[in-house]
């Protein structure tokens, strides 16, 4: 790679690539907002997240900031700010790792396997610590409430009661005509 800024684009293309959804927050770069999903075999199954990137001016050999914008019960998701507390991201990240990596290994990871010894929710950590099963209702509960694609400003296929009716929607028949047409 010649540059950081470079690198920076090429990763994010890879981003898109990679089909997720990508909205940029400026003309640069730099932040970004990513559609994830909790993955399969996870109490986050079914939820779906907006992630909010930051790319530093040293990016890749200074790592990303990651942050859900949606709340997340989670032990190492601070509930309030969406700051993600994970070593790879915060401590040992490295160039080698790109923005793929976070979105489809780390991020994933840290859903399927929480630690619960490194909190930014203790609430979190320790209803996992005492009681799995209640954690993760609590998680299901939260994926409800605060993880569907609504959540995140996605637009449903269904009809909101104020969206203009088209012709097609109208029961109307034009080809009846009352009364005769004049001669």
């Amino acid at each position: 790679m010649s540059s950081p800024s470079k690198r920076r684009e090429m990763d994010l293309m890879k981003l898109m690539m990679s089909d997720y959804k990508v909205e940029m927050i400026n003309d640069g770069m730099q932040e970004f907002y990513v559609q994830f999903h909790g993955p399969n075999d996870s109490p986050y199954h079914g939820g779906v997240w907006k992630v909010r990137v930051e790319l530093p001016d040293a990016y890749p050999y200074k790592s990303p900031s990651i942050g859900f914008v949606n709340k997340i019960y989670h032990p190492n998701v601070d509930e309030m700010s969406g700051s993600v507390c994970l070593d790879v991201i915060n401590q040992t990240w490295s160039p080698m790792f790109d923005l793929v990596n976070v979105f489809e290994v780390f991020l994933p990871q840290l859903l399927l396997y929480p630690n619960p010894s490194d909190p930014l929710n203790g609430e979190a950590a320790a209803l996992m610590m005492r009681d799995r099963s209640a954690y993760e209702i609590r998680v299901k509960e939260y994926c409800e409430k605060y993880a569907k694609p609504e959540d995140i400003g996605e637009v449903t296929e269904e009809k909101s009661s104020d969206e203009e009716m088209s012709e097609d929607d109208y029961d109307s028949n034009d080809e009846q005509v009352v009364g005769k047409a004049d001669p």
